[in-house]
């Protein structure tokens, strides 16, 4: 089952329990989804569709944070609900001793030798871990290593 199928099956399965909070977070996310598609003019795959939700997490946690600033905790409250339930949809995520593997990897494959070939490690990088490790940390790992 696709992605875009599960958060179909979750919605209509929060529908029927009423379940308010988790109900909103999954349709935020499936119009996410739905508005890439119309705007680029195709169906997204999997991965795709994992960008979209690493995008809107990351907007939730930049909310969370200006939430905070202003002593909205309620606000705050609903952002965090949503953050959990899209949790659920992320793959595991990769361990630092993982990242360091798949970075050394990466050096390794596209032969890099300094910061010059940042790109091409970060390239190869991003379709293995996307959604499974920060990729601004990654990325950061990467430029201290070939530095």
């Amino acid at each position: 089952m696709s992605l875009k199928d599960r958060i179909a099956e979750d919605m209509k399965t929060a529908m029927r329990a009423k379940d308010t909070v988790r109900l909103e977070a999954i349709r935020m996310l499936r119009a996410a989804i739905q508005r890439r598609e119309v705007d680029e003019r195709v169906s997204l795959d999997d991965g795709a569709v994992l960008a979209v939700l690493e995008k809107l997490v990351r907007q939730g946690q930049e909310s969370i944070q200006q939430f905070e600033a202003a002593s909205r905790t309620d606000l705050v409250q609903k952002e965090q609900a949503a953050l959990a339930v899209w949790s659920a949809y992320r793959p595991e995520p990769l361990s630092a001793s993982e990242v360091e593997a798949l970075i050394q990897e990466a050096l390794t494959e596209t032969q890099a030798a300094s910061l010059k070939d940042m790109g091409r490690v970060v390239a190869y990088l991003k379709p293995r871990a996307q959604g499974r490790a920060d990729m601004a940390a990654v990325s950061a790992r990467v430029k201290e290593r070939l530095s």
